[in-house]
């Protein structure tokens, strides 16, 4: 967030023909607004100008391995869920140049580029999975020894406007990994759709100073006591309509004691390696350094890029590859993302957001796995 969280939280109503406004605001206030839209049949994450843009009176579907978005009868702008795009893109480029060099008169000299100015992001339409998500990588890249300052400057300068979920997916489950469908912190103001048959506004809590001041500049009015009634009558109707559900108990144990369980080569058999589930994970963080040049060679580029855990090459080290099946690729994400992730960072590397389980072409779900493994695993 831009500003410290405000200690008390105040409610307010936001009404539809206010969005335009909110917008607007914060597009004065230096930011570039990104939201959720429509391209390709899918709900992705751009950057938007106009609260038009926004899909209304959309819905998805999701299940292992399938993805499609639907009109509704009822014209909501937030009825759907995550599509494929974190907002990871936003904070951690997927390619980043590091360097440029160029060959002239057989001389090698660097390529100094005008100072980029860091983007401000306002994100409109995070899901509580996300606000997690980001405090994960926030772990990685800002807590440990290492910080890395690409992620440092592009993390402090954005504003997150929350969205409680009241339509969750069929491959959701934050529930179970305590994130949501209520962000309790991590925003500038969070905001809860509330759509009856005459009656189509959203409450407005305010986590930071910048919510405050959101809430002042656009006149919103405190909330009643029954906007507030229906906004926890709608957080407590989601949260009982979970797509899927993980029994997180002892599970950093449960995994690591069982990394020769049969289930591991059932997985692997189906698993394409592909890396979609890295890809759509708004927490995985690996990445590669790829030097590339040009067709004449007087030109070369170091560059740093998204990688998966899933390539063969990830973990080539001299000699070759440590992890060459496909079964010991998919146990090492699993075991890395439930378990020795809170050994690393103190906290799960899943958020229950259940895009690895939409976008696996085959459609492996890791609730499904984690279920099969505690089921007949050594010592239950």
């Amino acid at each position: 967030m831009s500003a410290s969280e405000s200690a008390a939280k105040s409610k307010f109503v936001l009404r539809t023909n206010q969005i335009q406004a909110l917008i607007d605001f914060l597009r004065e206030r230096g930011y570039r607004t990104a939201g959720p839209t429509i391209r390709d049949c899918a709900v992705i994450y751009d950057e938007i100008n106009n609260a038009e843009q926004i899909p209304l009176g959309v819905a998805d579907e999701q299940e292992a391995g399938f993805y499609r978005v639907k009109k509704r009868k009822e014209a909501g702008y937030f009825s759907y869920v995550v599509g494929a795009h974190s907002w990871k893109k936003f904070l951690n480029p997927p390619r980043f140049t590091l360097w440029k060099a160029k060959m002239d008169n057989g001389e090698m000299s660097l390529v100094v580029d005008e100072p980029q100015a860091v983007p401000h992001y306002a994100f409109i339409g995070v899901r509580p999975c996300e606000i997690a998500a980001i405090a994960v990588q926030d772990r990685v890249y800002l807590d440990g020894p290492y910080v890395d300052n690409l992620y440092k400057e592009r993390r402090s300068a954005i504003a997150i406007i929350a969205v409680n979920c009241a339509h969750p997916g069929g491959t959701c489950f934050c529930v179970s990994m305590d994130t949501g469908p209520e962000a309790k912190s991590g925003f500038d103001l969070a905001l809860t759709e509330i759509q009856e048959t005459n009656r189509h506004l959203f409450v407005a809590t305010t986590g930071s100073d910048l919510g405050v001041e959101i809430a002042k500049a656009l006149k919103l009015e405190p909330a009643t006591p029954d906007d507030i009634a229906d906004e926890a009558a709608t957080i407590k109707r989601a949260a009982g309509k979970m797509g899927r559900k993980i029994d997180t108990s002892h599970i950093n144990e449960l995994l690591q004691r069982n990394e020769d369980h049969p289930r591991w080569n059932h997985v692997g058999d189906r698993c394409l390696n592909c890396a979609n589930c890295t890809m759509v994970c708004p927490t995985c963080f690996c990445m590669t350094v790829e030097d590339t040049t040009d067709i004449t060679g007087k030109t070369a580029e170091r560059s740093r890029r998204w990688d998966s855990c899933f390539t063969i090459e990830f973990s080539h080290i001299h000699g070759g590859a440590v992890r060459t099946s496909a079964s010991a690729r998919y146990r090492h994400w699993m075991t890395h993302k439930l378990a020795s992730w809170q050994d690393q960072f103190g906290v799960s590397g899943c958020v229950g957001c259940g895009r690895c389980i939409t976008w696996c072409p085959v459609g492996i779900d890791i609730t499904e796995e984690a279920a099969a493994i505690r089921a007949s695993s050594r010592g239950e």
